[in-house]
């Protein structure tokens, strides 16, 4: 049996659409280039993490948050699709329900490294990942914190219908 690969991506978007770079050191008294959103392009498919739906996934590109802002190539996997998927599922009925979504603990991002690593063994940027943690630890961060917790990214659907 031939084995099947794909390209495994990241797209990274910011959400605060460019608001982030433009007002964060006069806010937060420290440089932040954007609030984050990543989804994991594999197999023809974006798959990300939110909170109104749990594990989503879309044409490339195709949530509400338009282009990505950046695609870094994070290799190839081997892993065969419907081991993917199964483990998508499974992921999605203990780790990744919409009801653990947390904007700053657990989100979109801890997702993508998370499934970069299954299908890579390679991580996503650490600037991402370190960002919620950088920007609750000034006296402003953590006074927005509810206010930014409201906030997710929609426009998937789930991979398992």
């Amino acid at each position: 049996m031939a084995s099947q690969t794909s390209d495994v991506k990241v797209y990274i978007y910011d959400i605060s659409m460019g608001m982030a770079r433009a007002m964060s050191q006069g806010i937060l008294g420290r440089q932040i280039n954007g609030i984050w959103h990543t989804g994991i392009v594999v197999y023809g498919q974006e798959y990300f993490f939110g909170g109104s739906s749990g594990i989503e996934a879309c044409s490339p590109g195709g949530t509400v948050l338009g282009n990505p802002l950046e695609i870094v190539n994070l290799g190839q996997t081997e892993i065969p699709f419907d081991v993917f998927m199964d483990y998508l599922h499974e992921l999605s009925t203990t780790t990744y329900k919409p009801e653990s979504y947390h904007l700053f603990h657990h989100n979109c991002n801890n997702f993508s490294s998370e499934v970069a690593q299954f299908l890579t063994g390679k991580d996503i940027p650490s600037h991402i990942t370190s960002l919620p943690q950088e920007v609750l630890s000034t006296p402003f961060g953590a006074m927005i914190q509810p206010f930014v917790e409201a906030m997710h990214v929609q426009g998937g659907h789930s991979p398992f219908q």
